[in-house]
């Protein structure tokens, strides 16, 4: 495949006028368009447009009518084909607060479904996020909390041996966990990332020296910044260790509390999320989460108890918010919707930015974050 005449945001540089060639599944060369290289049959033309590497969403739990906990590999296929529309090449199976054994089986299905179904021109799971049930039962938000467990190194391995190590990243309640709990999410190479909490801002201290690095939904779910009585979000905004997810949907999160969090934290530490739920791209109307029901109404959702439950935002809709919430740059974006994930995630040797060798992870957009077309691992997911 070859893409002509884009405005090319590499690392470090943007060309204004270049090219990229892919071959299968890679990119192998790319440089500006007066040395570009002939090539027959597959030609994208980007006339101009942003050509950004392909956003990551860490944090989603479905779409289109589907959701990870359904445990169906048709529904997973329906969330993997639907995403590339919104710009999405990457992206975390996100669970919910069920049973051990629902889990379990989402688990297995989705683990499945990446060794045998996810194709290439499909967003790709690069991993799961375990949301729940280690959470605090204070701020359940959505979540069920007749399910909710104390985090325990052996329920971990319960749901690591099924996930067949495939679980990227976790979100707990710290002040909740059992000593060591931390430290050993590192030694797994897993992600700790305190949300759904009650932590005030020295528990979330505390922790950081044992690894803790992610905030879940940043502000939402947990114990807010007081004046007296610092609590997570505090924290989050004075620790650069720690990433904010953030759910910029405008409903969420104030369009200043995003502009605020984007000023103090710095664009390196702040990675945008959906938090997606099954009635992404469907009408209004009452949808299943996690067992519970939820009632759509137009961009919003919440659950009987009036608890947002998750959201139904597109990862372009969310970038789109960013920009027009902080005055952020193109460059910024990047970082926010790709860049940031892939490094957290330790998958930057082949995600999160454009480069000879990486995976041809490719989203070409408007100055507005209008995707135009997606391709994914070399093949085209959508075009407009």
């Amino acid at each position: 495949m070859l893409i002509i005449n884009g405005k090319i945001y590499l690392e470090d540089r943007v060309i204004e006028n270049g090219f990229i060639r892919t071959e299968e599944d890679r990119i192998v060369e790319l440089g500006m368009m007066e040395n570009a290289p002939k090539l027959e049959g597959d030609v994208i033309d980007a006339k101009g447009l942003n050509v950004l590497p392909g956003f990551i969403d860490q944090h989603i739990h479905g779409a289109n009518g589907a959701d990870h906990m359904d445990a169906d590999q048709a529904g997973l296929l329906n969330i993997a084909t639907f995403l590339p529309k919104e710009g999405t090449t990457s992206y975390l199976a996100t669970t919910m607060t069920q049973s051990i054994e629902a889990v379990s089986t989402a688990l297995g299905a989705i683990v499945e479904f990446m060794d045998d179904t996810n194709k290439p021109g499909q967003a790709e799971i690069v991993g799961i996020h375990l949301e729940g049930p280690f959470i605090s039962k204070k701020h359940v938000g959505a979540q069920n909390p007749a399910f909710v467990l104390k985090p325990t190194t052996e329920y971990f391995d319960t749901f690591w041996n099924v996930s067949k190590g495939r679980i990227k990243l976790i979100t707990y309640a710290p002040e909740e966990a059992a000593p060591g709990f931390t430290d050993y999410l590192r030694s797994k190479g897993v992600v700790p990332s305190a949300g759904h909490t009650d932590s005030n801002y020295q528990q979330i201290i505390d922790e950081i020296p044992n690894g803790l690095s992610n905030l879940t939904h940043f502000h939402n779910a947990m114990k807010p910044h007081h004046h007296r009585e610092p609590g997570a979000v505090t924290a989050g905004f004075l620790r650069p260790e720690l990433k904010a997810e953030l759910i910029v949907d405008g409903i969420h999160l104030h369009p200043d509390v995003v502009k605020a969090t984007y000023e103090i934290k710095g664009v390196d530490n702040v990675i945008a999320i959906t938090d997606a739920m099954r009635a992404k791209g469907l009408p209004d109307g009452k949808y299943d989460l996690g067992g519970q029901e939820v009632i759509k109404v137009g961009k919003e959702c919440r659950i009987a108890t009036g608890s947002l439950a998750g959201s139904v935002a597109e990862m372009d809709f969310v970038v789109r918010n960013f920009k027009h919430f902080t005055g952020a740059s193109m460059r910024d974006l990047v970082k926010i919707s790709s860049e940031n994930a892939a490094k957290h995630l330790e998958i930057f040797g082949r995600k999160g930015s454009i480069a000879i060798g990486k995976d041809a992870d490719l989203v070409i957009v408007d100055n507005d974050i209008n995707v135009e077309t997606t391709i994914c691992r070399g093949v085209v997911g959508y075009q407009k």
